[in-house]
Formats: structure tokens, sequence, C-alpha cells
């Protein structure tokens, strides 16, 4: 069987989503497959994001920032997840996903905005990785072969609701 496809979205593909998508590569790689995409790509990875998942020895090779239209292409990976991290992408007219998949939001407090000094910075992106970390982890601990669909949609709308009030100190 192959790995189950999560794209990761947000609205510019440079901090969260790729965090997102990196960790879930490291962690889940027999499971699934994570993707990050942004309905306005900022161009480049945020250097905090790239440096964080370095000191965590995730790997960063092959990240970048880039547009969700590239996974609703033809022979884009079929996707099975689409969760977006971002309360901007959740409320934008997302492209009509391939095979239909599920859906569900997992807002995060977006690090990129983050104002002060660099230690300051870096702390939102620590937050908001321990935020999106902690739901992975229980993203990949469901029983997914036992989960009828309407069960595993509820599932997934709750695991975005863990960490909020981490997300909100």
């Amino acid at each position: 069987m192959r790995p189950l496809n999560v794209l990761f979205l947000c609205t510019g593909n440079s901090a969260r989503s790729i965090l997102a998508e990196a960790h879930l590569n490291a962690r889940g790689s027999a499971q699934f497959a994570g993707f990050s995409a942004g309905s306005h790509p900022a161009g480049a990875v945020n250097p905090f994001a790239l440096e964080l998942l370095q000191k965590h020895r995730i790997p960063t090779d092959g990240l970048r920032s880039k547009n969700w239209d590239e996974f609703a292409a033809p022979g884009a990976p079929h996707m099975d997840f689409v969760l977006t991290v971002c309360d901007a992408a959740a409320g934008e007219a997302c492209p009509l996903w391939p095979g239909q998949p599920m859906s569900a939001h997992w807002g995060v407090d977006d690090p990129a905005r983050a104002q002060g000094t660099d230690d300051e910075k870096r702390a939102a992106f620590a937050r908001a990785f321990a935020v999106l970390s902690a739901r992975i982890n229980l993203l990949l601990a469901l029983p997914m072969e036992k989960l009828e669909r309407s069960a595993l949609r509820r599932q997934l709308e709750a695991i975005g609701k863990q960490g909020l009030e981490t997300s909100a100190k």
C-alpha cells in the first residue's frame, strides 16, 4: 500500500506548512508523505523555519515555497488529506483537488509575522512547530485502517483543535 499523501496549505508556504511537511516526512515516511503549498507563495522558505528544522535534525533538502496549483494540475500526486494550517488559507477558495481528499483546518499562529528580536522570532517558530508536531504525532497514531471516513474526518478536526492553548500564549 502506498503512503497516504498529506498536503499542508498556507498562504505564503514559507513557515507553518513547510514545518509540517518536513516533520511529517521525517516521522511518518512509511505511512505518510507530506507536501506543502500556498495560495500566494512567498517564493522562499523562511530562514527561521530552516534553522529550526536543522536544529531538530529534520532534512531540509528540496523544501521550497510553491503554489497550490501545482498539486491540482494533471500528474500531481493524489492527495488523501488536505490540511490548512492558517486561517487565511482556510477561508480561501481552494482548487478542486483530484480524488476528493479529506480536509480539515489545523490553524496555527504565523511565526513569520512575529516581531521583535531574533530570539523572539525563534520562540514563535518553536511554538508553531510544537503545535504542529503534536498534531502530526496524533495523526500518526490514528488507526487509519479501522476508521470509517466520517470518524476519520471527526478525528482530523479534533486534532486541529489540539494545542490551541499553546499557540495562544
